[in-house]
């Protein structure tokens, strides 16, 4: 007797170390979670006869992730939150007087850094005399499963690091693309006629705002600035898109009004409603000293008229880009500008900056940091230096994009 039992204990020994050196293997062997359930499937039901089994585990919630034996119908009615998580150690379905998991015979919990990772219920067990002898591997079932569902727990975290890494290069590249789209001060006009300043700080890498400067003919500049509602990456590939419409559309001959509801055409066309772009749009001329204007639902441009020593705000008269299917009417404003003139145009990241008592700062920094003879550059660093509008400033809770024109 005493022999034979020895003989069991053996063969129960090696049972349980090739069964473990078989999962072992295929985790190093980088098998897919798919497969390292297929295995654990195999040798609970071919070789603990076992007729029965459902693991749920956590992820952003409770799942099922892998049935055996059962339907979707006995898994799916199973509360995992109210039946299985009071469980804490290996349980008997017996003792619980839910409905639901009385398909099953036992309960067993899957914990990793003291959570609860996964349960595994099993049913339909072979009877041997008395007691099932399924019951004597309960500890090794445990520890099985354990290492299954731990080593699929890392492959998904690896996936989804894999993934974040992805996305974080993705999003380095998208900002790259966008800095592109926004012309640099080095390639902004510097001439006797006209100089242009940008400042461009996104919330996120990207964002939805943009100034462009282009010249229409020798002795015209067209300039804008726009802000897309909301934030993110959509709402820097609806700019994108708006950026390369604009700069298609955008040429000496065309009538503002009538590029402006191209503009809007397009925008409605590429969101679909669900966003709109705020937009300020101007043309100057050299010779003439004419600028004239539209402002579709942008924040006011200041300007500053440096011999009159007189600020002005560039107000808006025109409904946003995208806003209406149609535009109902779109305003074009005129300037005539005879002496040296300073134009800082602006989106609401820099106006909606909370002061020390947690109010919009809207234009008067603005307003103060452009009243001087100092050239427009100077002007913009001077502003950016004393709002603190760095990356790392909570103040700034959306993207921050400025540019200045200074006409001679």
């Amino acid at each position: 007797m005493t022999s034979n039992s020895s003989l069991r204990r053996l063969q129960d020994s090696r049972f349980k170390l090739n069964a473990l050196l078989e999962i072992t293997q295929a985790i190093n062997n980088n098998s897919s979670p798919e497969e390292l359930l297929s295995l654990t499937e195999k040798i609970l039901v071919r070789d603990l006869n076992i007729g029965k089994i459902a693991i749920y585990k956590k992820n952003t919630g409770w799942h099922c992730i892998f049935r055996s034996g059962c339907d979707a119908e006995d898994t799916d009615k199973v509360d995992v939150e109210e039946v299985l998580l009071p469980v804490k150690e290996i349980s008997f379905v017996a003792v619980s007087n839910n409905n639901s998991v009385k398909g099953f015979d036992i309960v067993i919990p899957v914990y990793h850094n003291n959570q609860p990772l996964a349960y595994v219920l099993i049913g339909d067990l072979e009877e041997g005399e008395g007691m099932s002898p399924v019951v004597k591997h309960l500890t090794f079932i445990q520890t099985l499963t354990n290492i299954v569902l731990v080593a699929i727990e890392n492959i998904r975290l690896f996936q989804e690091s894999l993934e974040q890494e992805r996305m974080k290069k993705e999003l380095e590249l998208a900002r790259k693309m966008q800095s592109l789209l926004i012309p640099h001060n080095e390639i902004l006009p510097t001439t006797e006629c006209i100089s242009v300043k940008g400042f461009y700080q996104p919330h996120y890498s990207i964002g939805g705002d943009y100034y462009d400067c282009i010249r229409l003919s020798h002795n015209t500049w067209g300039f804008c600035i726009a802000d897309v509602s909301g934030k993110g990456i959509s709402a820097a590939l609806l700019m994108a898109n708006f950026q390369a419409n604009l700069r298609a559309l955008y040429t000496y001959e065309i009538p503002m009004e009538e590029l402006v509801k191209e503009l809007n055409k397009r925008v409605v066309e590429s969101a679909n409603g669900e966003k709109f772009i705020t937009l300020f749009i101007a043309k100057y001329n050299c010779e003439t000293r004419l600028m004239e204007y539209i402002n579709a639902a942008h924040n006011p441009p200041v300007v500053y008229q440096t011999k009159d020593d007189r600020i002005q705000l560039l107000n808006s008269n025109t409904v946003g880009v995208g806003m209406l299917d149609e535009m109902p009417s779109v305003t074009k404003e005129s300037l005539v500008i005879d002496q040296r003139t300073k134009i800082i145009c602006y989106t609401d990241g820099l106006s909606e900056l909370p002061d020390d008592d947690g109010k919009e700062i809207g234009t008067a920094p603005i307003e103060k940091n452009i009243r001087n003879h100092e050239s427009i550059g100077k002007n913009i660093l001077d502003l950016i230096k004393e709002e603190k509008i760095t990356p790392d400033n909570p103040r700034c809770f959306d993207d921050v994009s400025i540019l200045g024109v200074e006409i001679f």
